[in-house]
């Protein structure tokens, strides 16, 4: 199942509009070329409906928000929708500030999203409208263990239902869920959290899986979900002694590129509750 998903990708080129936050830009691009995928990076009202309009999806990251790219999200979004694309939204640091916090909710309200996609304390403060996100990363307080797994689950199909949306909370175990089913996805190295951007990285390619794949959204998003944290296992798996998180960046970005499905499938540890 998972192995379609990513052959869809290749065999289609998704073009995926890209409103992301400028510490990422390029990463996103080349995560977005790495899968297959065919980038667009645009945030100016003057041109954001246009550009949705000639891609396949938009996907809407408020990593690094300004007056400016707020009415592009929007614009993009509301044009996406009328369009019947996917769209998604990572509701980066949402929690970390009012201005983030009511951007994210307020997008929700106005523009219809395919997936959501954030860690445990971004999304809890989405829904509840307030939070302790420790910046971009969540608060070790909402981390997903095992322990709270059930609760968890439980959370993320009831966000599901109240945004029409798959959600895609990402951290040390992964869920992605909609109103009746979660995959918990064990895939991932911690050392991926020492790297800015993976999540948003994984954004793109999300979006990208779900052009790609159109109908089948939930086997989509947990498709990359779990293409990504195979990714950050098999880039570490090919780490040199000497180096870092910088070499590690371009490894993820490298197994992303190299991937098949069959190694996807092979490599994918997943439940479904």
């Amino acid at each position: 199942m998972f192995s379609t998903c990513l052959e869809n990708v290749r065999a289609r080129t998704p073009l995926v509009h890209s409103i992301t936050n400028y510490v990422t830009v390029n990463d996103v691009a080349n995560i977005l070329l790495a899968c297959g995928g065919s980038p667009i990076m645009s945030d100016d009202i003057g041109e954001v409906e246009e550009i949705a309009s000639i891609c396949g999806g938009v996907n809407i990251n408020i990593g690094t928000l300004s007056q400016r790219t707020i009415l592009a999200m929007f614009a993009a979004g509301k044009r996406a929708n009328a369009l019947s694309r996917p769209v998604l939204l990572d509701p980066v640091g949402a929690g970390a500030s009012a201005l983030r916090t009511r951007t994210a909710q307020k997008l929700t309200e106005e523009v219809r999203f395919t997936a959501i996609r954030g860690n445990i304390s971004e999304i809890k403060a989405l829904v509840a409208g307030g939070g302790s996100t420790k910046g971009v990363d969540a608060d070790v307080a909402d981390t997903v263990t095992e322990e709270s797994l059930d609760e968890a689950v439980a959370f993320a199909k009831a966000a599901a239902v109240r945004y029409g949306a798959i959600m895609a909370i990402t951290g040390a175990i992964d869920l992605v869920a909609d109103a009746g089913t979660c995959y918990v996805i064990r895939n991932g190295r911690a050392e991926m959290g020492r790297i800015t951007g993976t999540g948003c990285q994984l954004s793109g390619l999300l979006t990208a899986y779900l052009v790609a794949n159109p109908g089948g959204a939930l086997e989509a998003a947990a498709a990359a979900v779990t293409a990504m944290g195979l990714a950050g296992e098999l880039g570490w798996g090919n780490m040199a002694p000497t180096d870092g998180n910088a070499t590690y960046r371009n490894r993820i970005i490298d197994a992303i590129y190299r991937m098949d499905g069959a190694a996807l499938e092979g490599g994918a540890r997943y439940e479904v509750r």
